[in-house]
């Protein structure tokens, strides 16, 4: 059988970061951003205020103290946002505001709360050092300096830094459009009623959250049945709008398996078995003129989810234009025994939780009691996957692991 790096391998090969585009700053949330960003300007652009307070010649101040405040006439107000060319003369003061431009003559802001509030002239019981709340021009950019790199996913604080430095668009790798679709004639669309031998259909709303919890934009087509001219006609409706697509289901051994039937004839699709459990089943390759990459995922529930994990969520961060890394990996101490097949390498769904114990890892993993690859209820008690290698069949309580943490729902 093929490895799991194998099988990792061979579906990266198959994706390329998206060309980049130019969008505004808003839509270009969540998209990995494809050009070093640098400031036009310095910032602050000029000094201001950090507080409302009396703009000051701190010399003018030395000695004063609560019991012998210094008396300055109020010469001027400053708001934010004032461009006129203010200036104060020893012995003087001005009324400012938070941002609002220095004076020429101030060094130092005296905060409200040192005076009595006057409004033309005040007393000011405390000394401020030179610069007292202060921002400097360019304390915090120069003009020239690259504030953001290719490669980084623009948040809330990277969309401020863009905004900041008066960007209005910026070119980003844009969300990989995700098309997810179901195979399988006892499938029924949930919320309609069920006849015997069918169930709800649950995949294609759980892939679809995930690759949207991946950054993407991904598109629930539904399920198609099990016949093979329903199939390669739903594949042909739904690459106008993918960039990936992902199935699940009909990819095994079964005489009604018509993705892999369907695909296999297309000579662009490759099906393996992969050492793991759950998820044993992959398929990977491309359809349509465009070479649209596909990735073919088991039909059990918790294949599927664990196949996403390990072999999508990569691809779709390379998509994205990032490092496509695994998920995070820790060792912790199992808190129940576990059992594997051999020659496969299992991923168990677990609780990780942080001990904080001396003396070996910081964790432990309790193992999720419902193993099988069809019971979906423990995947939402569950924020990680316990790695028993190949080699290994079993292992006792207390026993180091390596685990896979899954994204956090949050």
């Amino acid at each position: 059988m093929k490895t799991v790096e194998q099988h990792i391998s061979d579906v990266l090969r198959l994706v390329e970061p998206l060309p980049p585009i130019e969008l505004d700053l808003l839509r270009a949330h969540g998209s990995v951003l494809a050009e070093p960003v640098t400031s036009p300007v310095s910032l602050p652009g000029f000094d201001n205020s950090s507080m409302d307070g009396y703009a000051v010649v701190a010399a003018d101040l030395a000695g004063a103290a609560e019991d012998r405040p210094v008396r300055l006439p109020v010469v001027a107000d400053i708001p934010a946002g004032d461009a006129s060319a203010a200036a104060i003369r020893p012995g003087h003061c001005a009324r400012i505001m938070t941002g609002a431009p220095m004076p020429a003559g101030a060094d130092a802001v005296v905060p409200v709360e040192w005076t009595d509030g006057g409004q033309a002239e005040v007393l000011i019981g405390r000394a401020p050092a030179p610069g007292n709340a202060v921002r400097r021009a360019g304390e915090d950019v120069r003009e020239g300096t690259t504030v953001l790199e290719p490669g980084v996913r623009i948040g809330a604080a990277e969309m401020a830094v863009l905004a900041a430095v008066g960007r209005k668009a910026v070119r980003v790798h844009p969300r990989p459009r995700v098309v997810v679709l179901s195979t399988g004639a006892e499938l029924v669309e949930p919320g309609s009623p069920i006849g015997p031998g069918q169930i709800w259909e649950s995949n294609s709303y759980m892939l679809t959250a995930a690759a949207i919890d991946a950054g993407c934009a991904a598109y629930r087509h539904g399920f198609v049945g099990d016949e093979p001219e329903e199939v390669l006609s739903t594949l042909d409706d739904v690459l106008v709008q993918a960039d990936v697509i992902v199935t699940t289901g009909g990819v095994s051994m079964g005489a009604y398996d018509v993705v892999k039937e369907v695909l296999s004839g297309l000579g662009t699709v490759a099906f393996d078995k992969v050492a793991m459990q759950p998820g044993m089943p992959q398929g990977a390759g491309t359809v349509g003129p465009s070479r649209t990459p596909i990735l073919t995922l088991p039909g059990n529930p918790v294949s599927s989810f664990v196949s996403f994990q390990l072999f999508v969520r990569p691809a779709l961060r390379k998509l994205r234009g990032l490092v496509p890394a695994p998920l995070p990996t820790v060792h912790a101490r199992l808190a129940a025994a576990v059992r594997s097949p051999k020659g496969r390498r299992s991923y168990l769904r677990a609780v990780l939780a942080y001990d904080g114990l001396e003396g070996g890892p910081a964790y432990t993993a309790r193992p999720a009691v419902r193993q099988g690859s069809h019971q979906l209820s423990a995947l939402a008690e569950t924020n990680a996957l316990v790695v028993v290698p190949e080699d290994a069949t079993e292992l006792p309580s207390g026993a180091v692991v390596e685990v896979l943490r899954l994204p956090a729902r949050d």
